[in-house]
């Protein structure tokens, strides 16, 4: 939260106090004072680090009463701090923003700090209309010099489209009241966009995340998020830990180390702390990271497969009803054409009592038993394939805890990238593939009976394997309906595509889709020939104008 909008907003009339005020220059005339510090110079010594100087008076050596933010601009990282004094160095340092700073007696003097509205954006204001703005949003943070409403410098040039930023529209007003919550279907995160990670978690942990029967509870989710805010405005900063990593909050969350009153303290107590730690501790952070992250995602999935199997066992199976319609058929009144009622109530063994078959009219009472039981067999691969799957994820959160376990442990850098290594941990189990070589450099490959079996990487990389090396007898899959990796089986002269390798395939292709959690996957299977690609589609989109489709069990390994 050291750049959120809340903090930025506490932040701003403490800077300015630090930057404006009453003081006495030592000049020809004793008595004399000026409003605010003057902007002397703005300087960088790293690539991504920038310092801005601020003082009453420059001697021929030093400033008198200088006052120094240096800020960091990475993609990965931002923040501020106010360093008691900062050395120059001589060689590898640059002058910046040479268009604001004046000539020597004449600098531009701070006349006052502000923040915006629902912005992550800090503004120094000078005399004639100049002003430096911080901006700090996501990967794209940067420091921007106006005049007026015009950028006329800033730090980070590849940032073009910054250039066209207005001063005047940086606010962003939001309706934030409660007939705007219910408007947004009680997603408070479409109100307060400044809220941030550790707000949210703040909010969820209190039981106020939107659910489907969010009018239920909206009453009690908006108490929460008022008294949060409430919270938000006071003037209260904890130096904490959040998801293994040093955070500077406004709510005293996570592992609190220290509390501040003062926002200029903590931010730079954050930003000292933060970057002094060693690649030891980001590395080790990072890795506990990535470990919850797979083992909130094994969570879900093996709930999700838990609630499909209770809900399979729970109803009735096609199977029993192929049963209970076979058994009735004596019973079923006879239709002109062979034909069978939409919905037919027969008894049911099973439960003792009578039951609704919706059939379909067009086959007759045979035919819908058959489809039935077809519809059994799929069910009994799919109820296979949860078993299979809830075996798995359980295994995988075994494993998790104890790499967690395991990592904790760990002292040194050595140590920890010796452990990474041995147990392969920036390689999801759940997306290794034994088959799957990784030594193609543009394609995944696999080999099956002799049969080539390639796989697109991404958007991008799918049409270059469908449109640069794909022959027209070569087979195509995909997983259908939605986004997935293009396959490919290579042909070989004299020889049909065996059917097992075809199956083998679309269990490929459906693995690397959305569909990779789906019981059963319908996959489309067509030669390259019938696979084309008019100008103006996206990456990744093609027509394809004939095709069979297989249905299959998403699986990698």
């Amino acid at each position: 939260m050291h750049t959120n909008y809340y903090f930025l907003r506490q932040l701003a009339p403490v800077l300015e106090s630090h930057l404006l005020g009453n003081f006495a220059l030592f000049s020809e005339l004793p008595n004399t004072v000026s409003e605010g510090l003057r902007f002397m110079e703005c300087f960088s010594q790293d690539r991504d680090e920038v310092v801005l100087v601020f003082a009453q008076a420059k001697g021929k050596i030093n400033y008198y009463k200088p006052f120094y933010i240096k800020a960091t601009l990475r993609p990965d990282f931002s923040g501020l701090l106010f360093p008691e004094t900062v050395q120059r160095a001589r060689t590898n340092s640059i002058d910046l923003f040479e268009t604001v700073v004046g000539e020597a007696g004449q600098e531009k003097v701070v006349i006052g700090v502000r923040s915006f509205l629902n912005e992550r954006c800090l503004a120094i204001l000078l005399e004639g209309g100049y002003s430096f703005v911080f901006k700090f949003f996501g990967n794209r943070p940067n420091l921007l010099a106006f005049q007026d409403d015009k950028v006329i410098d800033l730090f980070n040039r590849q940032l073009v489209s910054d250039e066209q930023l207005i001063f005047s529209a940086i606010d962003r007003p939001i309706d934030q009241s409660y007939a705007a919550f219910e408007r947004a279907n009680f997603d408070h995160r479409k109100l307060f966009p400044t809220f941030g990670k550790v707000v949210n978690e703040w909010i969820r942990e209190r039981g106020a995340e939107s659910t489907e029967s969010g009018v239920t509870n909206a009453q009690q989710q908006w108490e929460v998020i008022q008294d949060t805010l409430r919270q938000l405005e006071q003037p209260r900063y904890y130096l904490t830990r959040f998801h293994h990593k040093p955070t500077l909050s406004l709510l005293p969350f996570g592992e609190i180390q220290r509390e501040f009153t003062d926002p200029v303290e903590a931010a730079s107590r954050f930003y000292i702390t933060y970057n002094g730690l060693s690649n030891f501790e980001h590395e080790k952070a990072n890795l506990l990271r990535l470990l919850e992250k797979r083992q909130k995602r094994a969570e879900g999935q093996l709930e999700g497969a838990m609630q499909r199997l209770i809900s399979r066992e729970e109803g009735i199976s096609h199977e029993e009803m192929g049963h209970i319609l076979m058994a009735n058929l004596h019973d079923i009144p006879p239709v002109p054409g062979s034909k069978s009622p939409e919905r037919l109530t027969l008894y049911d063994f099973y439960r003792d009592q009578p039951i609704v078959l919706k059939l379909k009219p067009d086959l007759s009472p045979q035919k819908n038993a058959e489809n039935f039981y077809r519809k059994a067999k799929n069910e009994k691969i799919e109820e296979q394939h949860l078993t299979e799957l809830i075996a798995n994820r359980e295994a995988d959160l075994s494993r998790l805890s104890q790499q967690k376990v395991d990592l904790d442990g760990i002292q040194t850098l050595k140590e920890l990238r010796r452990y990474v290594k041995q147990h392969s941990l920036f390689i999801d189990p759940s997306e290794r593939t034994s088959s799957v070589s990784e030594a193609g450099p543009l394609f995944k490959e696999v080999t099956l009976d002799t049969f080539r079996i390639l796989i697109g990487r991404n958007a991008k990389n799918n049409d270059l394997l469908t449109l640069k090396f794909a022959y027209k007898d070569d087979l195509w899959l995909h997983a259908r309906d939605v986004p997935g990796s293009h396959v490919i089986i290579k042909y070989q002269a004299g020889k049909t595509f065996p059917r097992h390798v075809i199956e083998r395939a679309a269990e490929l292709a459906a693995w690397f889709s959305k569909r990779r959690t789906d019981s059963l996957c319908p996959v489309t299977v067509t030669p390259k020939k019938f696979v084309r690609k008019p100008k103006g589609l996206a990456p990744g989109q093609v027509i394809i104008e004939k095709e069979d489709v297989v249905l299959v069990v998403p699986k990698g390994e």
